[in-house]
């Protein structure tokens, strides 16, 4: 015996009894699945590819650790999750595999015999596999029959939202949340304490925090949401600059300069009580956000963005030479503060990373060699080309404000970035204008994030910012995924976007 097309078996009939033979389907071969960010390699096969056939198809998973993602794709695509079980016609199987793939963010996704198997070295891969899926066959269509092998260029795919500056309800957070996951980014950055206001709920220091706020209880659901997604979300409380909010409730911490006149948003950074304070803060939300990463801000501190710290700060050049001696200097002990907030959230298992003007040429010390660099701009003073960081082989987050800086209202010359812009012209080599760094420093820059920063906050309700950054991010994850040249126009990436997106 053997099997028909179907997979019955049948007994085959002597010649002289044969039936005229049954013409067999044919199909063309297929094509690569459309999808955003677009997949890596497809291997085309000929076969009828897949639809989820409401009621009957099911989900089944091959290990525990992937019932997640096995539910939420059921879910989705209306389908049964089924659980542990051997996959039959019209299923999805999700399994892991050993060492199969190329990184933990890498997957396989076969469709063959009207089935679906989506297999990954780790449940990251799987979720991506399921992303794909319900791309493929979102608006009625079908995935096509053949074999996707795909997997990021890049480790780091972020976005971070300035929820201090304006505040975000919790529900349009977690919608972004699900929106970044479906397009395989993999980290959301909150800057949540800048000068206008500080927006998480603290038990060490209640008196700092505004009105408008999330508890804490909303911050465990967007985590919870968000590892369900596999993001991570990357907490930033800036310090010494940008501590307005802290400051107004402990006035005594705030910088002053030579002639007595308050620097607006800076502490003094010769104050051991202003380290204290800041480190409470550090300790209490590393207890709260359990990710690895941790941005510690450093930016646009004012003491430096003088002609002469030394002479309009001179208890900061007093205390910088009392304690890196006679050549320290106020650059010295911003760097002291950075590597003392390192040395806060380290214990806690985290990887800090800081704007990258707040990195320092030519002092007495230097900013910890595993403090990563986020670059976001070459225009302020003393900013450095990326590749003198590159060449210290330090390692990088592209936030270059050319292309991906959203900053509400549009001041200082900033203008919207469209997605246009961004799948067109630039890659994560291009960290600072619109000139790439060398291809030999590929291996250093992890990624990239776009980023929203509301620094006129009304200008834009929480919608409009949604509708404007929504093509913008798809542009990002793109390049961020994929560094190939894209294949669609600017225009077909758009239509695509409104198909599975």
């Amino acid at each position: 015996s053997a099997p028909d097309s179907s997979g019955a078996t049948t007994s085959a009939p002597s010649d002289a009894q044969s039936p005229p033979a049954r013409p067999r389907e044919s199909y063309a071969l297929s094509k690569a699945p459309a999808t955003i960010p677009a997949v890596r390699e497809h291997t085309a096969a000929r076969g009828p590819g897949w639809r989820p056939a409401e009621g009957k198809a099911r989900v089944v998973v091959r290990d525990k650790g992937l019932a997640d993602e096995g539910r939420l794709l059921a879910g989705e695509l209306r389908l049964k999750y089924a659980g542990e079980d051997r996959p039959r016609q019209g299923d999805v199987e999700l399994a892991l595999t050993d060492g199969e793939g190329q990184g933990p963010e890498s997957y396989t996704l076969t469709v063959k015999d009207r089935r679906v198997r989506i297999s990954a070295p780790a449940e990251a891969g799987v979720f991506y596999g399921t992303r794909t899926l319900k791309q493929e066959v979102k608006g009625d269509r079908t995935a096509p029959e053949g074999t996707v092998r795909d997997r990021p260029a890049k480790p780091r795919r972020g976005f971070m939202l300035d929820i201090a500056r304006k505040h975000f309800d919790a529900a349009w957070i977690e919608d972004r949340i699900r929106e970044l996951g479906d397009l395989k980014f993999n980290q959301l950055g909150l800057h949540f304490s800048d000068d206008q206001a500080f927006r998480i709920a603290s038990d060490s220091h209640p008196e700092i925090v505004s009105s408008d706020h999330l508890t804490k209880d909303q911050v465990r659901r967007i985590l919870k949401l968000a590892a369900s997604r596999h993001i991570t979300v990357v907490p930033e409380i800036d310090s010494p600059g940008h501590l307005g909010a802290l400051i107004r409730q402990h006035p005594s911490l705030q910088l002053r300069d030579a002639r007595g006149v308050a620097t607006p948003g800076a502490v003094d950074i010769a104050s051991p009580e202003a380290a204290e304070i800041v480190d409470d803060l550090l300790k209490e939300y590393a207890e709260l956000f359990p990710g690895r990463h941790w941005h510690l801000g450093a930016d646009e501190y004012r003491a430096l963005m003088v002609k002469d710290p030394e002479a309009s700060y001179p208890q900061l050049a007093a205390a910088a030479r009392e304690r890196y001696g006679p050549q320290g200097r106020v650059r010295d002990l911003a760097t002291g503060w950075l590597n003392d907030r390192a040395e806060t959230v380290r214990p806690h298992g985290k990887q800090p990373q800081a704007w990258n003007d707040g990195f320092f040429p030519g002092g007495r010390i230097q900013a910890a060699d595993d403090i990563e660099v986020a670059y976001w701009t070459g225009k302020e003073i003393g900013a450095r080309e990326p590749v003198e960081y590159l060449r210290d082989g330090r390692d990088l987050i592209n936030y270059n404000d050319e292309y991906l800086y959203y900053v509400l209202g549009q001041p200082n010359d900033f203008r919207y970035p469209t997605g246009q812009r961004i799948y067109e012209s630039w890659t994560p080599l291009v960290l600072r204008g619109t000139r790439p760094v060398s291809e030999e420093y590929d291996g250093q820059i992890l990624g990239g994030s776009f980023a929203v920063w509301c620094d006129l906050a009304g200008s834009q309700t929480q919608e409009q910012v949604a509708q404007g950054i929504r093509m913008p991010l798809a542009a990002t994850v793109q390049k961020l995924w994929d560094p190939r040249k894209p294949a669609l126009t600017w225009n077909d990436f758009v239509k695509l976007a409104g198909t599975v997106h």
